[in-house]
């Protein structure tokens, strides 16, 4: 592992892929991988896109990349696509639309399941971020899997994020849903070569005024990843975004929930182990059986399992 671990510090994409594909797989040792990357983390900006299905967020992402390119930074990309509730599989087809980058030196792009997680990322999503952020890229996008207005995870992980919405797609009702405006950092209109893009720039505007002042304002703009335009703007917007997190206590406000979250998640994921152990030990036909025939109930059998653990 050290000498994997390495490899991954200097940059080496193969061993990079390595990391996260253990640490993704839940293999013995992800653990002890994510306690030796940890000391090195802290350092990159890690952006989240999220949006609706079809909002041209991996075409956005494309053109993004090459912006901060641009300035000489060296970029990571997470790819989130749904997995199968049946099958557990993912076909993994967001990162095709990056391949302008895929062999770029300075460019990682991993693409991930969901793993059934309505929040869009996974508890490996966050992990490949840390092992991206602690490999030395200066920023690490994350494209979430688009999933509406659940999809409020990301801001457990992210620094800044940026919603993505198109003209002619309802996008203007599914702004107003609870949790969806409150998590943005910044807007992006994607398609804005398309009729009703400013109508929806519009309403968006009008929501923002109607949740109050706040220190930072999420600004809107008007993008064509097709043409190319209005995505500098977005890069120069992260970039004020990224400042204003540094000196504002806002910025130091979110870092600790953010901490309080990740502590969190990792102690709901122990616990739930323990549990289905405990479960799959007790489970038999016979008390399945039981319970099928009313003779106990779930409820019992649940605090039985779980007065083990009552400390």
């Amino acid at each position: 592992m050290e000498k994997l671990l390495e490899r991954a510090f200097g940059q080496d994409v193969r061993a990079i892929g390595r990391l996260i594909s253990l640490v993704e797989a839940e293999a013995p040792a992800s653990k002890e991988i994510m306690k030796a990357i940890y000391p090195h983390t802290g350092h990159a900006h890690v952006i989240g896109i999220t949006g609706s299905p079809g909002a041209g967020k991996s075409t956005f992402v494309n053109r993004l990349i090459a912006q901060f390119r641009s300035e000489g930074k060296k970029v990571g990309v997470i790819a989130i696509d749904p997995s199968s509730p049946f099958t557990g599989g993912a076909i993994l087809g967001d990162r095709l639309r990056m391949q302008d980058h895929a062999v770029e030196d300075g460019v990682f792009i991993r693409s991930m399941g969901s793993r059934g997680n309505l929040g869009g990322v996974s508890r490996g999503t966050h992990e490949g971020a840390l092992i991206l952020d602690a490999c030395g890229f200066d920023v690490v996008i994350i494209e979430t899997v688009g999933v509406g207005q659940s999809e409020v995870d990301i801001v457990k992980i992210a620094d800044t994020v940026c919603l993505v919405l198109t003209p002619g797609m309802g996008d203007d009702v599914q702004i107003m849903k609870a949790g969806i405006m409150e998590i943005a950092d910044t807007f992006v209109v994607n398609k804005a070569d398309k009729e009703g893009a400013d109508k929806v720039a519009a309403d968006v505007q009008v929501m923002l005024k109607m949740l109050g002042q706040r220190e930072w304002i999420p600004p809107v703009t008007l993008v064509s990843s097709y043409k190319n335009t209005g995505v500098e703007e977005v890069k120069d917007t992260i970039n004020k975004h990224i400042a204003y997190l540094n000196e504002s206590s806002e910025g130091k406000r979110r870092r600790y929930t953010q901490l309080e979250m990740e502590v969190e998640a990792i102690l709901r994921g122990e616990i739930s182990s323990i549990v289905e152990k405990s479960w799959n030990e007790k489970r038999t036909e016979e008390l399945l059986e039981s319970l099928a025939l009313r003779k106990c109930d779930p409820y019992t059998l649940s605090a039985e399992i779980l007065s083990k653990f009552t400390i």
